[in-house]
């Protein structure tokens, strides 16, 4: 089996990668890698707090790894980083790297091209499935998510901080991607057979910022 290291955004699609992935009897999942926006100590993108984002290894079983990201951070910085993580990895008896990249072409070649040369292989192990029946066998299998950040420009803003469930579903105008897989939204994955327990947490303030709207959450004692 190969030893793999799972690109972690705290979000649906890279949870489901994990679950996926532990059906296969070709990979074993060894631990999680997440960029995190060095600045706010937030997962990039998905803006999520390093306490929840702990919570979700724990609940999975895995060690968590992060690369801070300098903000704003330049496409050289990353690349110099993220080839710093990859020589980790390599002393680590890591072969490959999943991502949970769906149907975007130049998002792939980009991770392949990046990854080209390093002996650590890139996988994609959600590639090609239909994001309509995906976001619903998600939703069914237990799955449960919060939209964390959504580009308003594509999407009604007041969905931020709403359940990915059927109910947002419906209420997605056509030109979105079920999966927000274009920057529709972004979540945080809090419930799912990934995980060993749930990760409990509660919504907060939602602010605008660089032409997005971020909800935060805010991580939820079990004794409370």
């Amino acid at each position: 089996m190969k030893r793999v290291m799972l690109s972690w955004s705290s979000g649906k699609d890279s949870a489901w990668a994990l679950h996926m992935l532990r059906q296969s009897a070709h990979h074993e999942v060894v631990g999680l890698l997440t960029t995190m926006n060095a600045d706010a100590d937030r997962v990039a993108m998905h803006a999520v707090r390093r306490s929840l984002l702990v919570e979700q290894a724990a609940a999975a079983g895995l060690p968590l790894t992060t690369v801070g990201l300098p903000w704003p951070c330049s496409n050289q910085e990353y690349e110099a980083l993220m080839s710093d993580a990859c020589r980790n990895m390599m002393s680590q008896g890591i072969e490959a790297m999943a991502f949970a990249d769906l149907f975007l072409t130049d998002v792939r070649d980009y991770r392949e091209r990046q990854l080209a040369g390093t002996g650590i292989a890139p996988i994609f192990p959600l590639w090609g499935l239909p994001t309509s029946h995906l976001a619903r066998t998600m939703i069914k299998t237990g799955l449960r998510a919060r939209l964390t950040c959504i580009d308003p420009s594509k999407i009604p803003a007041e969905l931020v901080g709403t359940e990915f469930d059927e109910e947002l579903l419906s209420r997605l105008p056509p030109t979105a991607d079920p999966c927000g897989e274009r920057g529709e939204f972004h979540t945080f994955c809090y419930a799912g057979p990934m995980f060993s327990r749930p990760i409990p947490c509660v919504s907060g303030e939602v602010v605008r910022r660089e032409g997005f709207v971020f909800s935060d959450l805010l991580p939820l004692s079990t004794s409370d």
